[in-house]
């Protein structure tokens, strides 16, 4: 299937590595341009390189929970990529025990979110864009250790992204979720698991009724398919990437 990506310029958050860059990966193989960014400048440096011989990449370092370095980055994005028709919002911060700390993911994960789509709506509205948030199964179902800082503001960030489906969507903004569940990425918080918690790592695997985790890919390919024509009538879903790992009926 032809997604009708080709010509269409992606912004991507969090991109030099793991399910981020995955989706940039994919997005350039369909035939867009994408934007990188993350806040070590030397990994967007080298993502830049490494991504360059697969299509037109655009990156910088920035700062999420800085609005203005993020906005600065749209705007730049926009300038070199001629325009903006995808904004994939895949920043977050790691979960937070202190309570004070949980500041973090507020900016990360949420202020940087509706900071970047103000900035960004006048441009994914000029011929219709597509807004995709990166969620969490944790959202939705109790897991591990229960709901902490990650969880809760992951699920304000879904809860804002669907939200926005009735309004952004009259500017002709689709606004969707991808929820993934447990996803292996190499050196990774699931890779430090496996290594260091064996025991626990095994029982999640085992809860997939396929018997493994999922892949980067398996996401980047979800968000493909929203940001894509094929999906031009799916507005405010949440769609979930986890292989059958929560067991809820997910009407």
């Amino acid at each position: 299937m032809d997604l009708g990506l080709a010509g269409k310029k992606a912004l991507v958050t969090g991109s030099t590595k793991g399910i981020g860059r995955a989706i940039a990966e994919t997005l350039l193989a369909e035939g867009a341009s994408v934007a990188i960014c993350a806040r070590d400048a030397d990994g967007v440096a080298a993502a830049v390189s490494e991504l360059s011989s697969k299509g037109t990449v655009f990156g910088a370092a920035v700062d999420a929970a800085d609005l203005d370095s993020l906005t600065g980055w749209i705007d730049a994005a926009a300038d070199a990529l001629g325009g903006i028709d995808i904004y994939v919002h895949n920043t977050s911060a790691k979960p937070q025990k202190q309570i004070d700390q949980w500041i973090n993911n507020f900016n990360i994960d949420l202020k940087a979110l509706v900071g970047a789509v103000e900035a960004a709506k006048d441009r994914l509205a000029d011929g219709g864009g597509s807004l995709i948030s990166i969620g969490t199964t944790a959202v939705a179902e109790h897991f591990a250790s229960g709901a902490g800082s990650y969880s809760a503001f992951k699920a304000a960030v879904t809860n804002w992204t669907l939200g926005q489906a009735q309004v952004l969507g009259k500017m002709g903004i689709r606004c969707n979720v991808v929820q993934p569940g447990p996803i292996f990425v190499d050196g990774g918080d699931w890779n430090m698991i496996k290594d260091h918690m064996a025991d626990f790592y095994a029982a999640t695997q085992a809860a997939h009724p396929g018997g493994d985790l999922g892949t980067v890919t398996d996401v980047a390919n979800a968000v493909a398919f929203l940001a894509s024509d094929a999906a031009r009538h799916i507005n405010g879903a949440n769609l979930t990437v986890d292989g059958g790992f929560t067991k809820r009926v997910n009407y």
